[in-house]
Formats: C-alpha cells, structure tokens, sequence
C-alpha cells in the first residue's frame, strides 16, 4: 500500500540506507530544507515499510524525486508503484501539468517505460550521473 505520509522519519531511515549507506552520498546532502513542506509517499507491504518517494511543486510542475526502494523490495514493482502513486497525487493537484524527475543515468530505461523522455545533458548529483526527464500529465 502507497499512501502520503508525515512519518518523516520511517522515509528518511529508508532514504539513508538507500542514499547514503548504498550509494555514499553524503548525509548534509540527503536531508534538506525541503523535506519539510514535501509531500512524502510511504510504501508499506505486510506492515513493513519498503520505500518512499517525494513530491515538490514549482508553479506547474511537480517534481519527483529521492525516490528509494529498500534492497529487499527490489524487482517486485513498487518503484514503479511509487511512481505511478506520485503521478496520480500530482494529476490530482490543480495547476500541475508536467511532472519531472532527475534520473539516475541506469534508471532512465525505467522511468521510460512509465512514459518519461530524457532531456537535457548528463550532469552530476551528489556524485552520481543523473539526467532529467519530465511527463506532460495533460
């Protein structure tokens, strides 16, 4: 079950293993001031949280991101869950048109298949080669 959350702190135990244990990134730059107002999505299978997910708003576009699934949830479908919950969440917000997301470089064949277009050059976040894609929610 994907539902919007305020346990901030089960999404960010989640994010620091994913982020900053797995991928080293830094903790100063997995937290940050915006996790405050976000919209925070908490993905729960049998009473055990696997994964999270973020929404900001910028005028009419949403943006997804430090979305992270847990290892042992992986290839089951819940990122892809994760992202159709945030899409719905956003069509669902007036004045959003376009959702947007920045990918790491191996997951754009991902966010593809769930009909999002790379655009832009490659550039790093955090150390890791990302890439921008966006969905016109119209």
């Amino acid at each position: 079950m994907i539902e919007k959350t305020t346990d901030l702190e089960t999404c960010m135990a989640i994010r620091l293993k994913v982020f900053v244990e797995e991928q080293h990134v830094p903790v100063e730059e997995e937290r940050d001031a915006h996790d405050e107002t976000a919209t925070h999505l908490l993905a729960v299978v049998d009473g055990q949280a696997l994964g999270t997910a973020r929404i900001l708003r910028d005028g009419t576009t949403g943006k997804i991101g430090r979305v992270a699934v847990l290892p042992q949830a992986r290839g089951t479908g819940l990122g892809a869950a994760l992202i159709r919950a945030a899409l719905v969440e956003l069509r669902a917000t007036p004045g959003v048109t376009r959702a947007k997301l920045g990918a790491q470089t191996h997951a754009i064949g991902f966010y593809e298949k769930l009909g999002f277009a790379a655009y832009g050059p490659e550039y790093l976040d955090a150390g890791i080669p990302h890439r921008d894609m966006a969905l016109d929610l119209a």
